[in-house]
């Protein structure tokens, strides 16, 4: 991607913070799943209803209904995903009326698996996302995140029905519990990438990098588009050290760096 690219996901991930200092919280959400999937390269393209279908499904597939897989969080892409099935109509009139509803349900049953898995993601600071939804104003946060969920992928049956993929970023989980952020100029004098090399941690919610609460994901090697990113080693946690916290030899960034944690396979 380049340093350009670079730059230009470090923009949208302080765009997203400022509008979630301006209370429009899903807005925030769906731009901060945005700027991740640019800096990472994630697909997130849904086909439209005039998507090229797939092969039909089995015969029983034309029964009414629903389906869903459980969700799971990818923390090299920074997203929980979780994919819904819409089963079509076999009462209405044509395949072609019975995509909307199928398409509907398919999302809505993909919602209902992410907001069914959010609550087991792991803090850093110990315990998980299921201990903090008793705050009306971090479950109402995480709710606005499930609704406005990115789509990834939407799959198109000949019957109507719909499989359809949709994630919550992680970086929206940590901003309904840290609250909104506005972004100050000064983040634009850091850079918009930084690899952390030698951490310990394993995957969850929230860590600050030093004393920054900034985004992160968890990689197993570098990729193409961030070779050139400054590097900084994670020191060993000393006794007493600040729960959640990775600390850092030499700080780089700001809290809208994007902060890449390598732990090699």
């Amino acid at each position: 991607m380049g340093v350009a690219g670079a730059l230009a996901a470090r923009a949208a991930l302080g765009a997203a913070a400022a509008a979630a200092a301006t209370a429009a919280a899903a807005t925030a959400a769906a731009a901060l799943g945005a700027a991740v999937a640019t800096v990472a390269a994630w697909p997130a393209a849904a086909h439209a209803d005039g998507a090229k279908p797939e092969k039909a499904k089995a015969e029983g597939a034309k029964a009414e209904g629903t389906k869903a897989e459980a969700a799971r969080p990818d923390w090299a892409r920074g997203l929980v995903i979780a994919t819904g099935v819409g089963i079509a109509d076999r009462h209405a009139p044509s395949a072609v009326s019975a995509r909307g509803p199928a398409r509907r349900a398919a999302e809505e049953a993909a919602r209902k698996q992410l907001a069914a898995a959010l609550p087991a993601l792991p803090l850093a600071g110990g315990g998980t996302l299921a201990g903090k939804l008793g705050d009306a104003a971090v479950k109402a946060r995480v709710d606005r995140a499930v609704a406005a969920a990115l789509p990834l992928d939407a799959d198109l049956s000949t019957d109507g029905s719909w499989k359809v993929t949709l994630a919550v970023p992680i970086e929206a989980v940590r901003q309904a519990l840290a609250g909104p952020r506005p972004a100050p100029a000064s983040d634009a004098d850091g850079p918009p990438v930084v690899i952390v090399e030698g951490a310990k941690a394993t995957p969850a919610v929230g860590y600050r990098l030093g004393k920054l609460a900034a985004p992160t994901v968890w990689i197993k090697e570098v990729p193409p588009w961030a070779k050139d990113a400054p590097r900084v080693r994670a020191r060993p946690a000393a006794s007493g050290a600040a729960s959640g916290a990775i600390d850092l030899a030499d700080p780089k960034g700001t809290e809208s760096t994007l902060f890449l944690i390598l732990a090699p396979r």
